[in-house]
């Protein structure tokens, strides 16, 4: 054999085997590109106004601990959000989604509502603080207390970000102080300045966050519908199809 011709047979043997290398390389891109390897869940990170649905229909054993409860008691679905009371985007959800599940389904025995916290101390100085007063409230008068002391300081965050107290618009992260809380505690009715700073519930709000850690939350907020993952802001649309799916 010529080496004219050897040298054209390894080049084709050569070509050959560099593109069986290449479409394997494409093969295995495509896979990661479809299904992802981030073993499904994506989270919010805290601050992010571009939410995602979960891309895994599994579910989590989340617990809803002796946290506040909104709602019939065996109602077939149950919320758990963790939140954060210095978010933007927990207030976003407050402000224009929440009113909406609470009239659809909370007040209608559908949905059960639990609240959780997951403050994010390290950008969300205020958070910890806030999560604790409204467990103070909650202390001398239950849950329906702690959700008026809840609504209250979402709506003074619409208000220090420029807006009316009960719809935003949500422009920003706001700022407040113990004594803000202690104010607004006492405007719906309750004296926490003792139980405020003796951080009595400190301990209570970084369980919450221990557990909700636990669970894959690591923004907020985060939501489990019967056990479904659900991360950040989400339109009233998206809560209003996984909820009806639950319930058909």
């Amino acid at each position: 054999m010529s080496e004219e011709k050897t040298i054209t047979i390894r080049k084709d043997a050569l070509w050959k085997y560099s593109t069986l290398l290449l479409l394997a390389v494409l093969v295995i891109g495509a896979i990661f590109f479809f299904t992802g390897n981030d073993g499904g869940l994506r989270e919010n990170t805290g601050e992010n106004n571009a939410p995602t649905l979960p891309t895994q229909p599994s579910r989590v054993e989340v617990s809803a601990d002796d946290d506040p409860v909104l709602g019939e008691e065996n109602a077939p679905v149950e919320i758990i959000e963790f939140s954060d009371y210095q978010c933007p985007f927990c207030r976003k959800f407050w402000t224009e989604t929440f009113p909406l599940l609470k009239s659809e389904y909370i007040d209608t025995g559908k949905v059960r509502f639990v609240y959780r916290d997951f403050p994010l101390d390290s950008i969300h100085s205020a958070a910890t603080p806030a999560a604790e007063a409204a467990n103070c409230v909650m202390e001398q008068g239950g849950d329906e207390a702690y959700f008026k002391m809840h609504d209250k300081i979402f709506q003074e965050g619409n208000i220090l970000d420029g807006g009316d107290a009960n719809t935003g618009p949500v422009r920003s992260t706001v700022s407040f102080t113990n004594e803000d809380l202690k104010k607004w505690a006492n405007d719906v009715g309750y004296d926490i300045d003792t139980c405020l700073d003796s951080g009595k519930f400190r301990s209570e709000v970084q369980k919450d966050l221990n557990d909700g850690s636990s669970y894959g939350v690591q923004g907020t907020p985060g939501f489990f519908i019967n056990g479904k993952p659900l991360s950040g802001a989400q339109p009233y649309s998206v809560f209003k199809q996984i909820i009806d799916a639950e319930l058909a």
